[in-house]
C-alpha cells in the first residue's frame, strides 16, 4: 500500500460535521485571544495583489485550541465571516491541509510525488481533439456533488464515468478531490489513473498551499487549478513553478477582465493554460456571455495573439453553447454537471460535442 492509499485509507469524512471558519488546527499552543493580525486593506477594502478573496478570517479563528480545550471567542463582527462560498472553502483548507500534513509529512509526500510515473501532456491533448474534431478540447468533470446544487450523480462511480467520458471522446479528464463542499477525493485520482485511464487528469482543488501541488502529483494528476481570485501573482507564480518542476500545467481560473490583464503577466503563463469562468463568485449566477466579453477585451485579444490557449468553464449544456463559446475564441472547454449526472456519459460527451455515436 502507498503512503497515499494508507493516508487514505485511514482518514473519513469527518471534516463535513465541523463549521468552516471554526475548525481547529490540532497541536498549536494555547491562545487566550483572537490574536490573528487582520489582513491588510486599502481604505476602499480591496485586498492587496488584486484578490478578492481572503485567505483567512481576518480576526482569526472563532474556535481556538487551548491545549485539550477549546476557547471560543465571542462577539466576532460580520467582517470575519466568509463572504461568499469560495472564500468558506479557502478558510476551510487551510485547516485542511493542517490535518492532511499531521498524516503525511510534506518531505514523505514530495518523495512519492517526484517516484510518481511521468505526467502526461495536457495542453498536448486538447489540441490533438482540436484537430481531430474541430470542437474545443473537453475537459469533462468528474464530480458527485457541489455546494449549490447538493448531489448531481447519488449513483457515483468515479471510474465507471472516467472511462465513459474518454470512452466518448473527452480530450482531458477533471476530478474534483475537495471532501467537504463537493464530496471527492484524492482517492479518486488514484484510482482514476490506477484503472487505465490514458486522458490526463486536472486535479480540481483549492490551491492554498505548495503541500497540495505535490499531493496532486503524487496522486497521478497532471495539472492542477490555481484561483486568481484567491492568489496573488506571487503565489501564482510560485505554484506554478512548482508544478512545472514536477512535469504539471496549470489551469490559471479568471473571472473579471482585471484577474484576466494581471493573470498575464505572471512569468511563463504561456506554458500554462487560462480559464475563464462564467460563475458569479457572489451569487453562483452563470452568465455564458462573460466569455465573449472576456476574449473580446484587450487581454483576451492579448491572450489569443500569445497563442494561450483559453478555456471556457461553467454553464455550458448544449451543442448551441460550445459554439457560442467557441466563437469567442476558447480552445477548451470543462463541462461537469450536465455531464456526470447522465446515466450515460459517453453518449453525453458526444451529443455535447456534436460527434457520430459509435
Amino acid at each position: 500500500m502507498s503512503i497515499l492509499q494508507h493516508a487514505s485509507a485511514s482518514h473519513s469524512s469527518q471534516h463535513r460535521k465541523a463549521p468552516f471558519y471554526n475548525s481547529k488546527p490540532r497541536r498549536r499552543p494555547c491562545i487566550v485571544a483572537a490574536v490573528d493580525a487582520p489582513q491588510s486593506e486599502n481604505q476602499q477594502g480591496q485586498l492587496k495583489g488584486g484578490v478578492s478573496i481572503r485567505r483567512r478570517p481576518p480576526l482569526g479563528r472563532e474556535i481556538q485550541p487551548c491545549g485539550s480545550l477549546q476557547m471560543r471567542v465571542t462577539g466576532m463582527p460580520d467582517e470575519n465571516k466568509p463572504q461568499n462560498i469560495l472564500e468558506e472553502i479557502v478558510w476551510w483548507k487551510t485547516a485542511e491541509v493542517d490535518q492532511m500534513r499531521e498524516r503525511v509529512p510534506l518531505v514523505m509526500l514530495q518523495s512519492a510525488a517526484k517516484g510518481a510515473p511521468a505526467a502526461r501532456d495536457f495542453k498536448a491533448a486538447l489540441r490533438k481533439k482540436v484537430d481531430e474534431t474541430g470542437k474545443p478540447g473537453l475537459i469533462a468533470e468528474v464530480k458527485k456533488a457541489s455546494p449549490s446544487k447538493g448531489v448531481i450523480q447519488p449513483d457515483f462511480d468515479p471510474v465507471r464515468i472516467a472511462q465513459a467520458y474518454e470512452a466518448g471522446g473527452a480530450a482531458c479528464l477533471s476530478v474534483l478531490t475537495d471532501e467537504r463542499y463537493f464530496q471527492g477525493s484524492f482517492q479518486n485520482l488514484l484510482d482514476i489513473r490506477a484503472a487505465g485511464v490514458t486522458c490526463p487528469l486536472l486535479c480540481k482543488e483549492f490551491v492554498v498551499e505548495a503541500y497540495q501541488v505535490f499531493k496532486a502529483r503524487a496522486s497521478g494528476a497532471d495539472a492542477i487549478l490555481l484561483i486568481a481570485a484567491v492568489l496573488p501573482n506571487q503565489d501564482l507564480l510560485y505554484f506554478s513553478k512548482a508544478a512545472a518542476n514536477l512535469g504539471m500545467q496549470c489551469l490559471i481560473e479568471v473571472h473579471t477582465e482585471a484577474e484576466l490583464a494581471r493573470v498575464l503577466e505572471v512569468p511563463g503563463v504561456e506554458n500554462h493554460l487560462l480559464g475563464i469562468n462564467n460563475r458569479d463568485l457572489g451569487t453562483f449566477k452563470v452568465d455564458l456571455g462573460l466569455t465573449q466579453k472576456l476574449m473580446s477585451s484587450p487581454p483576451g485579444q492579448q491572450a489569443k495573439e500569445r497563442g494561450i490557449v483559453v478555456t471556457g468553464e461553467s454553464g455550458i449544456f448544449t451543442p448551441d453553447d460550445v459554439a457560442e463559446v467557441q466563437k469567442a475564441g476558447v480552445g477548451a472547454i470543462l463541462v461537469g454537471e450536465s455531464l456526470v449526472k447522465q446515466g450515460d456519459p459517453a453518449a453525453g460527451v458526444r451529443q455535447l460535442l456534436s460527434l457520430p455515436a459509435q
